[in-house]
């Protein structure tokens, strides 16, 4: 049976893929789950249409992302902590951190946009990505200094 899966299904495809799977599999599960819809004529249609506007969004928010990251290319900010012997923190900084440094001066930043490997716990000055589109990623740096 041919569907067209309406969200990601794990080992199958993601969302709008056109499918083949096995009948029972399909009205079994998929369907009756709301995962998948059978693959008829006017559901292609559909699927065509809503990606035409999901295009027309995503580009439209990506132009006003674009112009976020174009006023941040040269954002710094300083977070002021405390530091014991050898420049390490007592604790660490994390997503949180930065993102409330950076909402401080202005910007709409939620701490899921920072991208940060692991907690920084060390003085000095790094280099933080934040991406604010999954095609806009901006590099601010942050001044870590000791209270």
């Amino acid at each position: 049976m041919e569907l067209i899966l309406k969200e990601k299904v794990e080992g199958l495809g993601e969302r709008g893929d056109i499918v083949r799977v096995k009948d029972g599999y399909a009205r079994n599960f998929l369907i009756p789950k709301n995962l998948a819809v059978p693959a008829t004529a006017s559901q292609k249609r559909i699927l065509e249409e809503e990606g035409r506007q999901r295009i027309i969004r995503d580009d439209k928010i990506k132009r006003s992302v674009e112009a976020v990251a174009e006023k941040m290319k040269d954002f710094s900010c300083t977070i002021v902590v405390q530091a014991g012997e050898e420049d390490k923190l007592y604790g660490s900084v994390g997503t949180h951190d930065i993102a409330r440094v950076i909402q401080e001066q202005g910007f709409d930043i939620d701490h899921k946009m920072v991208i940060l490997n692991e907690p920084i716990k060390k003085l000095g000055v790094y280099t933080v990505p934040i991406r604010l589109h999954r095609e806009v990623e901006v590099p601010i740096k942050v001044w870590v200094v000791k209270e």
